[in-house]
This record gives C-alpha cells, sequence and structure tokens, in this order.
C-alpha cells in the first residue's frame, strides 16, 4: 500500500473514532457522574499508551526526561486531558450533543485570539472575517432551532463548551513548542492528568455509586477518543508526506458525529445546527487559507 494511501486509511480510522465520540459521551454521562467517566477514561488511556510505548520500543525514553520535560507534561497534561475534558464532559451533560459538539469544534478560531496576546500576532482582515462567520455560526447553534426566539436553554453550558474550546487551543500553543517525541508526550500527559482527576475523583466523592454501563462508555472514550485515536491521527501526518492534503479531512469529523447524534442518541437535528456547522466549518477554512505569496513560498 502507497504511504499516501494509508495516510488516508488511518485519517479515516480517525474521523470515523472522533465521530463517535460525543455520542460516546453523552451514554456514558447518562449513567455516571462526568468526574467519574473522565477518570476511568483517562486510566484507559493510559494504559493504552503504555502499551503503544512497548510495542513501538519507546519505554526507553521515559528514562531520559529532564525534570523541566516532567514539569512540562505536569502543566500541559493539567491543560489536556484533564482541564479541558472536565470542562467539555459538564458541557456535555448541560447540553443536547449536536450544541456541545460543534460549539467546541470552534478552537481554531479562538487559537487566532489567542496568539494575539501570546505569540504577539496581529489581527488580519482574513481572520477578523473568519471570527464573524464563525461566531455567527455559534449564535446560529446556540438558538437550538429557535433562532426568532433565542434564548439559551443552559448558559452555562454554551459557557463552558466554548471555553473548553479555548483550553485546548492553550494546550495547543504551549504543546507545539515542545519538540519531544510525540507519544511519549502523550503517555505523561495522560499519566499526570490521571494524578489530577484522582485527586478530584476523591475530593468529590465521585466513586459512592458505580455503573456498568458507565464504565464501558469510559472504555470506548479512553480507547477510541483518547488512546489510540491520536496515535492514528499522528501516523496518517507520518504517511501523508505534506499535511495540508490530510489536515482538512478534519473538518468531516463533526458532519460524521452529527450523523451518530440524530442516529444512536436519536436527537432532531436542527437546521440551526447544521447551518451553524457550516459557518463555523467557512470561517476555520477562511482562517487557514493561504495567500498566493505564502504558496509561492511553501
Amino acid at each position: 500500500m502507497k504511504d499516501l494511501n494509508k495516510s488516508y486509511l488511518f485519517a479515516g480510522l480517525t474521523i470515523l473514532f472522533w465521530g463517535t465520540s460525543a455520542s460516546a459521551f453523552k451514554i456514558g454521562l447518562k449513567y455516571t457522574d462526568y468526574i467519574q467517566l473522565l477518570f476511568f477514561s483517562i486510566f484507559t488511556a493510559v494504559l493504552i499508551l503504555f502499551i503503544i510505548l512497548i510495542f513501538q520500543n519507546k519505554l526507553h525514553l521515559l528514562k531520559n526526561q529532564t525534570k523541566t520535560d516532567y514539569f512540562n507534561s505536569a502543566f500541559i497534561g493539567f491543560l489536556n486531558p484533564f482541564l479541558y475534558y472536565t470542562v467539555l464532559f459538564k458541557a456535555y451533560s448541560l447540553l443536547p450533543a449536536q450544541i456541545a459538539q460543534p460549539l467546541n469544534f470552534i478552537w481554531p478560531i479562538t487559537l487566532v485570539l489567542l496568539s494575539i496576546p501570546i505569540l504577539k500576532q496581529s489581527l488580519k482582515l482574513k481572520s477578523f472575517l473568519a471570527l464573524l462567520i464563525s461566531f455567527a455560526g455559534v449564535f446560529l447553534i446556540s438558538s437550538e432551532g429557535q433562532i426568532f426566539n433565542f434564548n439559551l436553554s443552559s448558559p452555562l453550558g454554551v459557557f463552558l463548551a466554548l471555553g473548553s474550546s479555548i483550553v485546548w487551543s492553550l494546550f495547543w500553543l504551549f504543546n507545539m513548542k515542545d519538540k519531544r517525541d510525540e507519544v511519549v508526550k502523550l503517555f505523561l500527559n495522560f499519566f499526570f492528568a490521571l494524578i489530577f482527576i484522582s485527586i478530584l475523583a476523591l475530593y468529590q466523592n465521585a466513586f459512592e455509586s458505580f455503573s456498568k454501563n458507565g464504565f464501558l462508555a469510559s472504555i470506548y472514550i479512553g480507547f477510541f477518543e483518547m488512546g489510540i485515536t491520536f496515535v492514528l491521527w499522528l501516523k496518517a501526518l507520518q504517511f501523508a508526506g505534506r499535511t495540508d492534503k490530510i489536515s482538512n479531512l478534519v473538518y468531516l469529523t463533526p458532519f460524521f458525529s452529527l450523523l451518530f447524534i440524530h442516529f444512536v442518541l436519536h436527537e432532531k437535528i436542527y437546521l440551526t445546527t447544521i447551518f451553524g456547522l457550516i459557518l463555523i466549518i467557512l470561517g476555520i477554512l477562511i482562517q487557514n487559507r493561504k495567500s498566493k505569496f505564502e504558496n509561492e513560498n511553501i
């Protein structure tokens, strides 16, 4: 199989698995508390990533980490997966999946906003237009089909869903500066996140009750949302040669997710969700579009 075909295969599996995540979140949250769900999900991801390190013969790299490396992993692991999924799972517990999922997907736009103070970048006209279009999509989605009678069913849920995109953007900015092996970074991030979520779970008495269905959902999330799927995506980018051929495929994920949300969760998909999501993706594509000058210098 040619490398590009392998890339599309890994990308397709990634998009499929991530497309099921929103439905898995809601199923898990139906049976268990969001903190307990996150604990078992992260625990599963740690086991999966440890096994992957063994198969890739990278365990020895853990011994080569410096104190600074461990500190960075603890800090980044606090952002993602600990804080990111804590905020996201709480948002999903308050909102329909079709609302929480696309609102969370606005992170490439929040990344632009955060790049202004953190990376000292200026806001270009293209970026401003992309922001307006994407936030128009946020308005449509938040209306939950009631655009002419706008009333947020859960202001906190919308705030948290949008807030999760900010946390993910912060994670992205700090993580891209870390040049260590990607799988090693992932494992250590999740390892430290497991410590953080264990402390929170004990503090909140999250283990007072236990649900078999919630536990099974958390294993699925840890395996297909957090663990192996990130590695599959890295493989897709590795075999692609030019990552721009593959990267844009990830924008298919929320549309696949809506299909699963409709047929698995039986949510009626609002037209405002579809059009709002299209506006968000359009804004992201405008933001990511390279100018003629930039293309000539690739």
